[in-house]
């Protein structure tokens, strides 16, 4: 290597260190005329920005069964938000593939004209929600925050960033703003047989074990509206199995033929969900139209 390749070499390395120092500017590139509704944070160069989603799914409201006191009150309470009411953050949480995450989509799709958007984060990055706050606190759109498959182990960083966004901090959550979270646990830190046995003298153990099974229980407890989704039941399945048949375009007979099949698919799969229901319908509408 020349000389003169050496230092070009060291100089794009410097750049590249300063520009991992220097702040983000997320808040200069966002366009927020773009026709989406929903954007994710990600990070680059170790900065985070805002990038839209271009194509968001198109589920709606009617396409959810078996789920209508979630749906009445998640829907009133994305209402509330957007007539400038006071609105709790939610917790979804249940078994999967059961309309957890759907149900925010439905909604998204159901308000996004009334000027509803969502922000898509990573659990690992849970931490940059103060920074979000400020990119997006004075905007006349209203926003929900969306964490999909929460969960955290021990010591997880981003618990405590999450726990502080929604009802820790001296700074009020800006009125523009809900955190929607989607779990397959009820309560989002790993409980353990150890909690239980915080009694026996053990000079390792906690000083103190029913707070700290009390922290691990109370942090679902920041979240003022809980929805819990159930498995649905043989009928239920084969009748969204049917509805998603109906929308790929097949006849009342193909559907009536898809129902051993549709059935032995849930048995392979271990699951009777609307998510087993759809894949199959997709997989069956695509070998029979």
């Amino acid at each position: 290597m020349t000389t003169l390749e050496h230092f070009l070499a060291r100089a794009e390395l410097l750049m590249t260190r300063l520009e991992n120092l220097l702040p983000a500017q997320a808040a200069s590139v966002i366009d927020w005329n773009s026709p989406t509704s929903a954007f994710r944070w990600r990070k680059k160069n170790g900065r985070g920005v805002l990038s839209p989603i271009a194509h968001i799914s198109p589920i709606s409201l009617p396409d959810l069964f078996f789920v209508e006191r979630q749906k009445a009150l998640l829907e009133q309470n994305t209402r509330q938000f957007l007539q400038g009411k006071p609105a709790n953050n939610v917790l979804l949480t249940g078994a999967r593939g059961t309309g957890k995450s759907s149900l925010v989509k439905a909604c998204l799709n159901e308000f996004s004209d009334k000027g509803l958007r969502l922000i898509e984060v990573d659990k690992n990055d849970l931490v940059d929600l103060d920074e979000i706050s400020d990119l997006i606190a004075s905007r006349p759109e209203y926003f929900i925050l969306y964490c999909d498959d929460l969960s955290f182990d021990e010591g997880d960083s981003s618990y405590k960033a999450l726990k502080v966004a929604l009802d820790g901090s001296v700074a009020a959550q800006p009125d523009n703003i809900l955190i929607y979270a989607t779990s397959n646990r009820r309560h989002l830190l790993p409980e353990k047989m150890s909690d239980n046995e915080g009694y026996s003298h053990n000079e390792n153990g906690d000083l103190h074990p029913s707070e700290t099974v009390e922290e691990k229980i109370s942090f679902s407890d920041r979240f003022g509206l809980w929805l819990s989704f159930y498995p649905y039941n043989q009928e239920e399945y084969l009748f969204i199995t049917a509805h998603w048949l109906r929308s790929f375009g097949c006849s009342e007979d193909q559907i009536a033929q898809a129902r051993e099949e549709a059935l032995q698919w849930a048995l392979h799969r271990g699951s009777r969900s609307g998510r087993t229901a759809w894949q199959f319908a997709r997989d069956y509408a695509g070998r029979v139209l």
